[in-house]
């Protein structure tokens, strides 16, 4: 089976760049990297040293539902390029592991279907939940804080 990592869309990064509110209504909060840890969810690469980036709320959810996580994520302050769909893990999965997790069709949490896995073996978990009729995507978060990463669907 082929996966395919998959990015935010550009429309709705473009809109929070410019300054547009997020998911708690609130502008982006504005900060400069210090070159550590601010995985770009649009580019899915690493702010660099000395560059903007914003911190806001997000919700990868299209309705509010008992299931729909909000919480932060980072972009790059100025417009970068959305990473292609590929099968390839992202460049900004840099952690040892990673929460793997499988979502229904309603955009609800498929019960045992979250696990945390080794950075190496996210691919391989994916392509297994993607066996079961009832997964419909699955999102990669951060094993330590729960942070929405990127989104993964069957190619």
């Amino acid at each position: 089976m082929t996966i395919q990592f998959k990015a935010l869309p550009t429309e709705n990064v473009r809109a929070l760049q410019r300054g547009g509110p997020d998911a708690y209504g609130l502008i982006p909060e504005r900060k400069i990297s210090d070159g550590d840890g601010v995985p770009c969810r649009h580019c899915l690469k690493n702010v660099a040293a000395g560059e903007a980036y914003l911190i806001l709320a997000h919700r990868p959810f299209p309705e509010l539902q008992p299931y729909a996580e909000t919480g932060p994520i980072f972009l790059h302050a100025e417009e970068c390029e959305r990473a292609a769909e590929a099968e390839v893990l992202p460049e900004m999965l840099e952690s040892t592991d990673y929460i793997v997790r499988g979502y229904g069709k309603d955009d609800r949490i498929v019960y045992g279907s979250g696990g945390v896995i080794p950075t190496g073996a996210i691919a391989a978990r994916a392509e297994t939940l993607f066996e079961r009729g009832d997964i419909a995507y699955v999102h990669v978060r951060s094993a330590r804080n729960n942070c929405y990463q990127c989104r993964i669907e069957r190619a």
